[in-house]
């Protein structure tokens, strides 16, 4: 008994912060101990067991929803700011994160064994501590516990599980649908995959429940507690978003506008009804990047729909000492889908002062480019360079001090106090749910249903030109020419393109393109600056840079992966928009039919 007791205590406290510790916790304490006349009896017993799905979800690449920084060391390699590694936003060099380079290049295989984010047994064991809870939550009934309450719990658990769900048709478009507790001889544990039909059509009823019976809130004072109806809601405009789009440019399954009708009226609620609200002080030159560079305590930020806490002591990072060197740096292709301050793209505007340094790249743009990627003058600023102001910036490849391979170093996220004083031992929270989020969704899936008109418009991504002291989106912008051959209207063209600027480095660029049917665009080379000798005079006038280029158009620009394996990047039409299934599962289970392609 004092064993048993011992352990929900630890799982209480725990995931009171929301905490992990979970691999120790799982081999110590099997989820099959949570059993008997001691526990189901209380709401007590509920919450505490909900706290432990809570703590499992920490895990980021094998329950890739709620993410945030893996915990501790992993976290130089797992989490939020890095899957658009996956994508052409960023490009990453580092060994530790060559799982991103293969797929973004389109080289990887069929693995033998689990995947970062994919399919693996640790995940679905996820699954199953949900199913075990939903066979036994409505026990607490027979001992007084109202069904409202316990609808509570079912709804956060049914949210989590759809959500998983989710995750995995977008990466597989098959999964073994299970909603209740298997045991060594269940049948299910050898049948066939089911369709997307039906795993998503049970995801929607997931979804949907915890939209109802979520509360507003759950009374913990806007700290990193349990997820509200709101955040189920953005997470249903998340997955009916994709789940639409999926359906419309891939030709796959129907009703592709229901899905996206959902995800509007998800938005939608969020905007009319809920208490969120953009982060805005009126200054246009900070704001967006601000709540991005808040320490420690993110509690009331009116933007944040959910984040993570990390404390020393009990559960920390070291993202800021790992991800400027790590990630590469952006790329040519996202640095130049900034509009120009007209708001009108490089390609139309008469304001675009070029890229023959980097103070032109900046000059009349976007004020949430110099937010996101560092501008010269903002180097020794940030401490950059480690205090050093006799060094140049940019610095790449083969130079001392703080390079990118790039060019284009991020700052987004970047807090010079703790950036080389925190390995291991970070307190930088991580925001996994905003509420910008919910205005993009709205506006996008409007706009394919072809529904979206100026006032739309105006109540959704003009809300965030207007924090960046931009001008309006109209209903019927111009064409951008290096857009013109995607098959889409201006608009869309131009929805997307403020998708990719809002949310850069927050984990969206990959699955939208793949949701887009635009894997064609990860064919292009991965460039950076240009470099030219005006360029190399100013950034390299020792010479020590280590610099391969790629002409475009007769000018010379960094080719990060020249050279490498990544090299010539490659996307299969057939297989590319999903992932295979390891070799282990299908050993196990033989089916499971291989991905479609692979």
């Amino acid at each position: 008994m004092k064993k048993y007791s011992l352990k929900l205590s630890l799982v209480a406290f725990a995931t009171f912060w929301f905490v992990s510790c979970n691999n120790e916790f799982i081999e110590r304490y099997p989820i099959d101990e949570v059993r008997g006349e001691t526990f189901w009896n209380t709401e007590n017993d509920l919450m505490v067991y909900n706290n432990w799905l809570y703590d499992l979800t920490l895990e980021d690449d094998v329950v890739p929803i709620l993410m945030g920084h893996d915990h501790d060391f992993e976290s130089h390699r797992s989490g939020i700011w890095y899957i658009d590694e996956f994508s052409d936003n960023i490009a990453p060099r580092h060994s530790r994160h060559t799982r991103y380079q293969e797929v973004r290049s389109g080289k990887h295989s069929i693995p033998s064994g689990p995947q970062w984010y994919g399919w693996s047994d640790e995940g679905w064991e996820f699954v199953r501590a949900v199913n075990i809870g939903m066979d036994n939550y409505d026990k607490v009934i027979e001992k007084g516990v109202s069904e409202e309450i316990v609808n509570k719990y079912k709804a956060e658990a049914r949210l989590f599980r759809g959500w998983f769900y989710a995750d995995k048709i977008s990466k597989f478009g098959r999964a073994p649908w299970v909603d209740h507790e298997l045991s060594v001889d269940s049948e299910e544990l050898y049948a066939p995959l089911d369709s997307r039909e039906t795993v998503m059509a049970n995801v929607l009823a997931d979804l949907d429940f915890a939209c109802t019976w979520l509360p507003d809130d759950w009374g913990d004072g806007g700290g990193p507690g349990r997820l509200n109806r709101w955040a189920a809601l953005l997470i249903k405009s998340r997955v009916c978003l994709f789940e639409g789009t999926w359906r419309k440019y891939h030709g796959v399954g129907s009703e592709a506008n229901m899905w996206l009708q959902e995800a509007a009226e998800a938005a939608k609620e969020i905007m009319d009804n809920g208490p969120y609200s953009l982060y805005s002080t009126g200054d246009p030159q900070n704001d967006y990047q601000a709540i991005h560079k808040m320490k420690s305590d993110l509690t009331g930020v009116s933007e944040v729909m959910y984040w993570r806490r990390y404390q020393l002591g009990v559960l920390t990072n070291h993202v800021q000492s790992y991800h400027r060197g790590y990630n590469g740096g952006a790329t040519k292709s996202f640095v130049e889908d900034y509009l120009c301050t007209d708001g009108l793209p490089i390609t139309l505007s008469p304001e675009y002062q070029g890229d023959e340094d980097l103070y032109k790249v900046f000059a009349n743009r976007d004020p949430r480019l110099r937010q996101t990627i560092l501008h010269p003058d903002d180097a020794t600023r940030w401490s950059w360079n480690n205090g050093d102001t006799q060094r140049t910036y940019p610095r790449v490849s083969g130079q001392g001090g703080q390079t990118s391979e790039t060019g284009y170093s991020i700052c987004k996220v970047y807090d010079p106090a703790t950036a080389h004083a925190t390995y291991n031992t970070s307190d930088t929270p991580a925001i996994i749910l905003r509420f910008a989020e919910a205005l993009l969704n709205y506006a996008e899936a409007m706009a394919e249903l072809g529904t979206l008109d100026q006032a739309g418009l105006d109540a959704s991504i003009n809300l965030l030109r207007d924090r960046a002291g931009m001008p309006h989106m109209p209903i019927d912008p111009p064409m951008d020419p290096r857009y013109a051959n995607d098959g889409v209207s201006s608009l869309i063209v131009e929805i997307r393109r403020e998708r990719r600027i809002e949310l850069f480095m927050e984990g969206f660029r990959y699955d939208d393109l793949r949701r887009w049917k635009q894997g064609k665009k990860l064919e292009n080379p991965d460039l950076g600056i240009r470099w030219d000798a005006n360029m190399q005079s100013i950034i390299d006038p020792e010479g020590s840079a280590v610099v391969k280029s790629t002409m475009v158009n007769g000018v010379p620009y960094v080719d990060v992966y020249q050279g490498t394996d990544w090299a010539n990047p490659v996307f299969d039409e057939s297989k590319h928009y999903l992932w295979p299934i390891p070799l282990s599962t299908i050993a196990e289970n033989p089916s499971i039919e291989q991905t479609t392609g692979w």
